[in-house]
């Protein structure tokens, strides 16, 4: 049992270590969904979300947020590459779930 509990607290630490950077991340999928809905998704900010998206879905899991991973990789998809982006209405949603989330988390 000390180990679970150990466990946890080391998780708990590093969650409180990395959530500005997690944040920041967010931060940068939030101002390209907003870029998207305007109709001006440079491709600097893309690119930019599509790393942030990619660092999320594989640092979410690691705290026990699958669903933050799951959102976090529909959200990497849906950027990648130079094809024309669709369904700016879906990634502000996954984008907002994930918000959620990890607001839920603090």
């Amino acid at each position: 049992m000390a180990t679970n509990a150990g466990m946890a607290e080391a998780l708990a630490r590093l969650w409180t270590k990395f959530l500005p950077e997690i944040t920041q991340r967010v931060a940068v999928l939030e101002a390209a969904a907003r870029a998207m809905c305007a109709g001006a998704l440079p491709d600097e900010l893309r690119e930019d979300a599509h790393q942030a998206a990619h660092k999320l879905a594989g640092t979410l899991g690691t705290f026990g947020l699958h669903r933050g991973t799951e959102l976090a990789r529909n959200a990497e998809l849906a950027l990648e590459g130079d094809a024309p982006l669709a369904g700016s209405s879906e990634l502000t949603a996954w984008i907002a779930e994930l918000r959620a989330l990890i607001d839920s988390r603090r």
